[in-house]
């Protein structure tokens, strides 16, 4: 695999909080963090690499795997991959997952050589019923452009956005727009987005209809969910 180093600096992870917390805990600190998510692009965005971030793990498993993949654009090509593996001891809540996943997450992140522009998480990012899900929560943490592209709603109505490539329809709650439904291939189901930090939804959805020219989910969380499953396969192959 080429690489190509893009800036000589380290990731950069802001220590937020303990992840040593329980889930009313988490529910708490998600209140606290929505006020600082800030739903604009930095002037100088201009962006050559791409990261994108998954989880994987076995059904009713604590052991998780991480993967994060870097990407160059325009041409998606893949030039970094970095993965991370441990036991968690958050429970599985719905609406919590970031407590769950971003400590195996900064690990991986932290052992990255090339810095991306951005990253896409594949979850929500303010289309979250305390407009706090993994995407924001990762955009505070690694304090960089963040979207969230998920495969399927969380809350609130949209209504279907036309079936050729490019078409969108606004996500609705509670009188707020918090996302966009998107066509990333023409008569094929659409993803879900919605900004994380640093962005805004009109960017957010260019940067995923550039990272997904070929299939409904974008290259570079394909490629992160690919690596995120061989992480776990080989963990598992290895063990008596």
């Amino acid at each position: 695999m080429k690489r190509t180093p893009h800036r000589e600096k380290e990731m950069k992870i802001n220590k937020l909080h303990s992840w040593d917390i329980t889930p009313k805990d988490a529910v708490e600190i998600q209140k606290q963090l929505a006020g600082r998510i800030v739903e604009r692009l930095p002037h100088d965005f201009c962006p050559r690499l791409v990261a994108a971030a998954d989880i994987s793990c076995n059904r009713l498993s604590s052991r998780l795997f991480a993967a994060v993949v870097v990407l160059t654009l325009p041409d998606l090509e893949q030039i970094e991959v970095k993965t991370a593996s441990v036991e968690t001891g958050f429970p599985y809540v719905p609406g919590l997952l970031s407590f769950r996943e971003l400590p195996v997450l900064e690990a991986a992140f932290e052992a990255l050589e090339n810095e991306p522009d951005f990253v896409i998480m594949d979850g929500h990012g303010r289309a979250h019923p305390r407009r706090l899900g993994l995407a924001c929560h990762a955009g505070l943490i690694l304090d960089c452009p963040v979207v969230g592209s998920a495969k399927s709603l969380l809350i609130g109505k949209y209504d279907e956005p036309g079936v050729e490539r490019g078409s969108f329809s606004p996500v609705i709650h509670k009188g707020e727009t918090i996302g966009e439904v998107v066509r990333t291939r023409a008569n094929v189901k659409p993803v879900f987005v919605s900004t994380g930090n640093h962005i805004d939804l009109p960017a957010a959805r260019r940067l995923i209809l550039d990272c997904a020219p070929r299939f409904r989910i974008p290259a570079p969380v394909r490629a992160a969910h690919n690596a995120a499953n061989d992480a776990r396969r080989s963990f598992y192959s290895g063990c008596v």
